[in-house]
């Protein structure tokens, strides 16, 4: 519990004594008197206390928007420099055809990138596009097949963004850790006719397969994006949802 809610409960739990008194002396008005501005005070100290854990709540909240911020850019900066590196790399060793199919993986990465971006959801794309500084044991891939903009599509695009990043998060905290190269979680979207589909792949081991399952069931409770066919492994999990105007 922080300073501020410890001293906002104390300055409440004095009302009882004066409270107290009241109940005890009835008849005496100038007992009443103290009790309402006492009161009041109280009152008055509670939603100062509030007002300021608002605000230092959302304070933190922005600081941990710009730290995860500054974190993903780093990690696209880094990506950017070792990019140029091996083409430079190709291009000094006159090797312009490894260059130009290197340019080519970076185009595809890019279009990948633009493609996520287009989704519609902020928290969903930040999520998404922030991945490799929240998690070392898995590696996430997105496969997005033609443009897909959720809030365009449907009313339930929160709750679909929602459901993406629970079963994600599901997948990153089951992952087995390994000492070679992380486990990997490949997120393909669709679109078939007025339903969206949402396949996992996934390349790895889990550490409690039955845990992750009945992690996966429960967040599904409910959302707008269900289990086709969920008795299947792990490895490759069809959610689809249909959409909603």
């Amino acid at each position: 519990m922080g300073r501020l809610t410890t001293a906002k409960y104390y300055a409440a739990g004095t009302i009882l004594l004066p409270c107290a008194a009241v109940l005890i002396w009835p008849t005496k008005v100038w007992l009443t008197a103290v009790f309402l501005v006492w009161l009041i005070a109280v009152a008055t100290y509670w939603i100062r206390t509030e007002r300021k854990e608002h605000a230092e709540r959302t304070t933190r909240t922005i600081q941990s928007l710009h730290n995860s911020a500054i974190r993903t850019l780093n990690h696209h900066r880094h990506d950017w420099m070792n990019d140029l590196q091996v083409v430079f790399g190709y291009i000094r060793l006159k090797k312009l055809d490894k260059a130009a199919e290197y340019v080519e993986k970076i185009s595809e990465r890019m279009a990948v990138e633009s493609s996520i971006s287009k989704l519609g959801v902020p928290s969903l794309i930040s999520y998404i596009q922030s991945f490799r500084t929240i998690s070392n044991s898995l590696e996430l891939q997105l496969v997005i097949k033609g443009d897909i903009h959720l809030d365009e599509l449907t009313a339930d695009a929160d709750q679909i963004a929602e459901t993406l990043i629970h079963t994600i998060n599901a997948y990153r905290f089951a992952a087995k850790p390994g000492y070679g190269n992380a486990a990997v979680l490949t997120l393909e979207l669709s679109l078939e006719e007025d339903a969206l589909n949402a396949t996992f792949y996934y390349d790895g081991e889990l550490m409690n397969e039955q845990q992750w399952k009945q992690k996966i069931q429960q967040q599904l409770e409910g959302a707008p994006m269900q289990p086709i066919n969920f008795e299947q492994p792990y490895a490759k999990v069809l959610l689809r949802a249909e959409m909603r105007a």
